[in-house]
């Protein structure tokens, strides 16, 4: 059963994917942009070239041959996913599902005006222009992201007029790929905000994780938490608005759905991702019988999955750089590592920027423990260690 799979993106995600389907007897081969990225770390084999190069990513697949293509990341040129799938390659979801969910709009569409799912207003702005019109109409405060990006990267809140250039030149900065395009969206005052990791299978039921409580700031995640307090009756919605959605998509693997939960608006969905989501760390620190990594490479391979079980209680917190290094070197580990019920993951990026998320620490405790500690606790040994 060892297939060839040709893993598109090779950040901390891919990397924790790559030792699941190591674990399973599979042969990885890690792309990324750049050389030494973490998931070429623990793969069979790597390649380094741009994704967004049609060509070149085509050679990749005709060097290579392989049985799975698996995207990690939005920079791809995904319409080639599509000739990939007809060569008889499985694409993981689909490249039906990639293609969409790899662009706002596309994702916007199909989840509003063909699923009839709630979601907060929106319009579109290729121009500076469009953007004052979108926001007038929208009205403020509202949010600004560019169609393709990642990790918050472009997204802003406009809660001005004279918000709007800085938004503008923010948003085209953050943009991934060659779309420039933006979507400003209603701001939602929410209550709090989860990820549902939803898994499709190929030969098996749609499962739910239990939901993940997160805190983002600037779109980009800090912390996550699991299980987080969902009443049933929203948590049932947010299920079913997931297993409509990535039906739609079709295919098989985890989803990280995203929604927005207010006691005035009810559930909202917010975003879609066709892979293991950065919020999903925290089933590292063992939460579930099966970590989400675990759960993508059953669901890719085809493997059962009988069910998913809350095991324990869980928190993470990144490790972020405060310093610009091509030469990353790390103190505060023995310190969290002397800290009971802690894993500490490095995720051995090869360079530092301001704000690069290098690491997580994950901490555990029995069900119906206080969350707001373990949460505390956690964030407090992440700042302990320190990039240089």
């Amino acid at each position: 059963m060892t297939k060839k799979i040709l893993l598109l993106g090779s950040g901390e995600l891919g990397k924790e994917f790559v030792i699941a389907c190591q674990r399973k007897g599979q042969y990885v081969i890690a792309c990324d942009s750049y050389p030494h990225a973490p998931a070429m770390q623990v793969a069979d084999e790597c390649e380094v070239f741009s994704m967004l190069d049609g060509d070149a990513l085509m050679r990749v697949v005709e060097k290579h041959k392989p049985d799975i293509i698996v995207p990690e990341i939005e920079a791809i040129r995904t319409e080639r996913l599509y000739d990939c799938e007809r060569m008889g390659i499985q694409v993981v979801p689909s490249a039906r599902a990639v293609n969409f969910t790899m662009n706002r709009k596309e994702i916007r569409e199909l989840a509003h005006t063909e699923l009839g799912l709630k979601t907060a207003n929106y319009r579109y702005a290729n121009t500076y222009e469009e953007l004052v019109k979108a926001a007038d109409e929208i009205g403020y405060p509202c949010i600004v992201k560019p169609l393709m990006s990642s990790s918050g990267h472009g997204q802003s809140k406009m809660n001005t007029p004279e918000d709007l250039e800085s938004a503008w030149a923010y948003a085209c900065k953050g943009a991934r790929g060659d779309v420039k395009e933006v979507i400003v969206e209603q701001f939602i005052p929410f209550d709090s905000e989860i990820t549902l990791l939803t898994v499709t299978q190929k030969n098996g039921p749609t499962l739910f994780c239990q939901p993940i409580g997160h805190v983002q700031k600037g779109g980009d995640y800090r912390e996550s938490f699991q299980p987080a307090v969902v009443s049933s009756e929203m948590l049932k919605e947010a299920q079913d608005m997931a297993a409509k959605i990535t039906k739609a998509l079709t295919g098989a693997g985890i989803w990280g759905v995203e929604f927005f939960l207010s006691q005035k608006e009810g559930v909202i969905f917010s975003e879609l991702s066709p892979r293991p989501h950065d919020t999903g760390m925290v089933t590292l620190a063992g939460t579930q019988n099966l970590s989400e990594f675990e759960l993508h490479c059953r669901a890719v391979l085809g493997l059962p999955i009988p069910a998913i079980t809350q095991e324990r209680m869980g928190a993470s917190a990144v490790i972020l750089s405060e310093v610009e290094t091509d030469r990353p070197e790390y103190s505060g580990e023995d310190e969290v590592c002397a800290a009971d019920n802690t894993y500490l993951r490095i995720f051995g990026k090869p360079v530092a920027h301001i704000g690069r998320r290098m690491g997580v620490v994950v901490c555990w405790d029995k069900l119906g423990s206080d969350q707001s500690a373990l949460r505390d606790k956690c964030k407090a040994l992440a700042a302990k260690v320190k990039i240089h």
